[in-house]
């Protein structure tokens, strides 16, 4: 392993010094995917700044009914959060659906959130790889590609990013908040993560010396229902082939979508905000027809590889399966609950 600097942070203008002043620089919370990274060549940091033990871990209440989860706060920790599981529980099933226990009780929110690809030829330094070395080329484009992206994707870069959590907050118009050289800023979820163009080694808009401090995720209107679904090679403990996080909320008395907020997962670099679709069920009736002919406007520009077409499938079917089960739940729910 090449050897590292190692610098404790004891408060946020600490780290984002200590981060934005030393070239290589890289932060450690849980660090169950970037020391792994480290082992196998793909992260060569010169220094690890380390915020584990900054006060960062919290779960708290806003003005309004919004909810603030701190960057450190531990996956395990926020999916078993009360007020998470209540309110949002599209964001409680994604956190229990990706990775064991073990590295849920480890793993953070920023972390979760700034974790890279599992794409093989990027974690083979072997092979060609823009993302961990741009300008090497694609090796995935003509190898096993299975498991990539079929939307956003360009001639640099096919991979998919992982996080089941990051899909979550793309759908819960979450906002991440970042701290840095120059002051604070807050990000859309949404818009994190940035699309390989001919950049594939910047997976996110963060700046250099920034640091995610938390997440803010806005109130939930009453009577909003929420879930997430994961289509994957096995039961757990694997990263998705496709996925969808869902928010529904109907106008009781029409039957109508009032407001519907649709992401998916393993589709892309970045979680894929369906705006076409959204903006095709909303106003109108939730029905399978209805459904159906909205998020084939999404996937229209879907372009798949050699052997990814199956993902077009599987994200449709799970996208319907998903709002037809909230359809139920809001004609169910309690008037006034969220």
């Amino acid at each position: 392993m090449k050897p590292f600097a190692y610098v404790r942070a004891t408060s946020l203008q600490d780290a984002a010094a200590a981060h934005g002043g030393r070239p290589g620089s890289r932060y450690l919370a849980g660090g169950t995917n970037l020391v792994d990274l480290m082992k196998l060549g793909v992260e060569r940091p010169g220094t690890l700044v380390d915020i584990s033990r900054l006060p960062l871990d919290g779960v708290e209440t806003l003005p309004g009914g919004a909810l603030r989860i701190g960057a450190t706060a531990r996956n395990t920790d926020v999916a078993a959060h009360p007020l998470v599981r209540s309110r949002h529980p599209v964001l409680a099933q994604a956190l229990l659906s990706g990775a064991s226990a073990q590295l849920r009780n480890v793993a953070t929110t920023g972390g979760n959130l700034l974790q890279r690809t599992r794409c093989p030829y990027f974690q083979d330094v072997s092979t060609p790889c823009n993302k961990r070395d741009p300008g090497s080329g694609c090796a995935a484009r003509e190898g096993v590609h299975r498991d990539h992206a079929v939307l956003g994707h360009s001639e640099h870069c096919i991979a998919t990013h992982p996080s089941d959590m990051a899909v979550a907050l793309a759908a819960l118009d979450a906002g991440i908040e970042l701290h840095g050289p120059e002051g604070t800023r807050t990000v859309p979820a949404d818009a994190f993560h940035r699309l390989p163009g001919d950049r594939p080694e910047q997976d996110t808009v963060i700046g250099h010396g920034e640091i995610v401090t938390g997440v803010l995720v806005p109130a939930a209107a009453p009577g909003t229902v929420s879930l997430y679904r994961k289509a994957r090679d096995r039961a757990s403990y694997a990263f998705a082939l496709a996925s969808v996080a869902a928010v529904l909320e109907l106008d009781r008395d029409s039957g109508r979508v009032r407001r519907v907020a649709l992401a998916f997962g393993g589709l892309a670099h970045r979680p894929w905000r369906a705006g076409t679709a959204e903006e095709r069920l909303t106003d109108a009736e939730p029905t399978p027809g209805n459904v159906r002919e909205a998020v084939e406007a999404e996937l229209a520009g879907a372009r798949p590889l050699r052997d990814n077409a199956h993902k077009i499938a599987l994200a449709r079917n799970l996208a319907a399966d998903a709002l037809a089960t909230l359809a139920r739940r809001a004609q169910d729910a309690t008037p006034g609950t969220p």
